[in-house]
């Protein structure tokens, strides 16, 4: 068995309730407002910093390699990536593990066409308190935060709400 730090054991009970619908609206009150910048060195050593995607539709997603839905969202919005991102579309990661070098060690088995950054406790305060994971923020081109996704993935809304959000080709 594995054993949880305090604050790995804490979002994992957090995860699993935020399977649950209806729980945790924590970041509502930052909907439709401008996204907090802030400045992470990625897993490839570049510097990240969220403001300079300015006119670009982000999801930032908050993750962790032990929380399963986060795993099964990953290669979705991988596959996005890479579709979308010539039109516009950037997806910006952010483990919420505590041990950089299992995210290290993730990244280097899975192909993740995106950046991703380690947050923490900081990190996520910026965003209403990111209680548990999954969650991911769809940030418009102009920075306002539209969508708030938290618990299993919604994948059918999440992307015709990306689509909408992107240039149309021929326009």
């Amino acid at each position: 068995m594995t054993r949880l730090t305090t604050g790995r054991r804490a979002l994992a009970v957090l995860c699993i309730a935020m399977l649950t619908p209806g729980l945790a609206a924590a970041a509502a009150p930052i909907l439709h407002r401008a996204a907090p910048d802030f400045t992470r060195t990625d897993f490839a050593g570049a510097k990240l910093r969220l403001g300079a995607y300015r006119g670009k539709v982000v999801l930032l997603n908050f993750w962790a390699t032990w929380c399963a839905p986060c795993l099964e969202e990953i290669p979705r919005f991988s596959a996005w990536q890479k579709r979308y991102g010539p039109n516009g579309l950037q997806v910006l990661g952010v483990s919420m593990d505590d041990d950089a070098a299992a995210v290290k060690r993730f990244l280097q088995r899975h192909e993740v066409p995106y950046p991703v950054v380690l947050g923490d406790e900081r990190l996520g305060l910026l965003f209403g308190g990111v209680m548990g994971l999954p969650q991911s923020f769809l940030i418009d081109p102009q920075g306002i935060i539209i969508a708030h996704y938290e618990g299993e993935p919604r994948f059918s809304r999440m992307e015709s709400q990306i689509k909408a959000l992107l240039p149309r080709r021929g326009d």
